[in-house]
């Protein structure tokens, strides 16, 4: 997908580093380059970004009906730590083409040719994704037609299942999880900086959703005209914080500002012409809504895949300020407009006893390995 990371094998990794805890986190983040006061990851295979400092580690499934577990850090460029409390869907993509050729799949459930159906396990979120992998003569097939926005050249298309992506059960405002609060729509009062209308859901990853025009914005806002902004990071961060509270992620501001992984900030508006960051047209008739979304403190480049499950479920949900931004009514699939382009995703999401739900979202992405070997890390790291 739109994303760039550093895949290894449980068992390669050193002893130490193969179990949760500082040892590992230490190893990986010199692998990576952080913490880099100067923003640049050189001495890392970082690239400075939030979609190209990430790290992945995958082993043979220990759960049944599943291929391969998968575990996913994101690591921060200026800061000592790893936050392990979400999934990045982009990186999913890559997770069963790795399985396939490191012979973590079943050698008689991988044709010659055609597609693959790889069963994973995410493990930072207890969640299943099954990812169809195009498989030619034996081998993982990476090139294609396959064009994504966001991606600089074509290749094979990969298809994600989400299966069941939302959390379960009741929350404690006594609605279904996947709307955290119970409600559709919530007043969120962030002190300093205002008042808003959100919706907040937890389906892929959890996201709090804010209206555009609320933020002063029209949805069509590139990177430079966020990132750029010291004043608007603070503010959006700031939202985000208060969401993440509201959410009951965790217990205080405090908390929510050392965990910037999740919840994503998704701010939404009505479908709009504008021009890409490649400079290529888009125009509002084809798009239902406009999507930007905030990664780490900063505007992404395009859209996070667990981002783009939230946005597919919460505008198939009549009410939500994606649904409303769509135009409401039903809906089974969403192409929305993000910095780099355009995304289309389904989501099959049904109410059940007054509650919503959602049992599988549905993507596509592509995926290559651009080199394996070794890394080399320094003894004192």
């Amino acid at each position: 997908g739109t994303s760039k990371g550093v895949f290894f094998r449980l068992q390669d990794l050193p002893a130490a580093a193969q179990v949760p805890g500082p040892a590992r986190d230490a190893l990986l983040l010199r692998v990576i380059g952080s913490p880099d006061p100067y923003g640049k990851h050189t001495d890392g295979m970082g690239g400075a970004t939030s979609s190209t400092s990430k790290v992945v580690i995958l082993s043979a499934s220990t759960q049944p009906g599943h291929d391969v577990d998968y575990l996913y850090g994101q690591v921060p460029i200026n800061d000592s730590f790893i936050d392990w409390s979400g999934n990045c869907g982009n990186l999913s993509a890559a997770v069963g083409p790795f399985a396939v050729s490191n012979g973590m799949v079943e050698p008689s459930r991988v044709p010659y040719n055609g597609t693959c159906a790889v069963r994973i396990w995410q493990a930072n979120i207890g969640k299943t994704i099954i990812a169809h992998v195009k498989i030619t003569d034996g081998k993982v097939q990476e090139t294609g037609d396959f064009e994504l926005d966001g991606v600089t050249f074509p290749a094979a298309e990969i298809v994600l299942e989400f299966i069941n992506p939302a959390d379960e059960g009741e929350s404690e405002c006594g609605g279904g999880a996947m709307f955290p609060t119970g409600n559709l729509v919530d007043e969120l009062e962030v002190p300093g900086v205002g008042l808003f209308k959100s919706t907040m859901i937890n389906a892929g990853v959890p996201v709090v959703f804010v209206e555009a025009a609320a933020l002063g914005y029209d949805g069509t806002e590139l990177q430079g005209d966020i990132n750029e902004d010291k004043a608007a990071m603070a503010k959006l961060e700031a939202i985000r914080v208060h969401g993440a509270v509201r959410m009951g992620l965790v217990g205080d501001a405090a908390q929510a500002a050392k965990r910037p992984l999740t919840p994503k900030l998704v701010f939404v508006a009505p479908p709009k012409d504008f021009v890409s960051s490649s400079g290529k047209p888009v125009h509002a008739a084809e798009i239902d809504l406009l999507a930007r979304a905030m990664s780490m403190g900063k505007l992404h480049h395009a859209m996070m895949g667990t981002a783009s499950v939230a946005i597919a479920a919460a505008a198939a949900v009549p009410g939500t300020l994606a649904n409303v931004a769509a135009g409401g009514g039903l809906r089974e699939v969403v192409r929305f407009g993000h910095p780099s382009g355009t995304m289309r995703v389904g989501a099959d999401v049904k109410q059940l006893d007054g509650r919503w739900a959602v049992s599988k979202a549905v993507m596509s992405r592509s995926a290559r390995v651009l080199m394996d070997g070794a890394v080399r890390v320094p003894d004192d790291f």
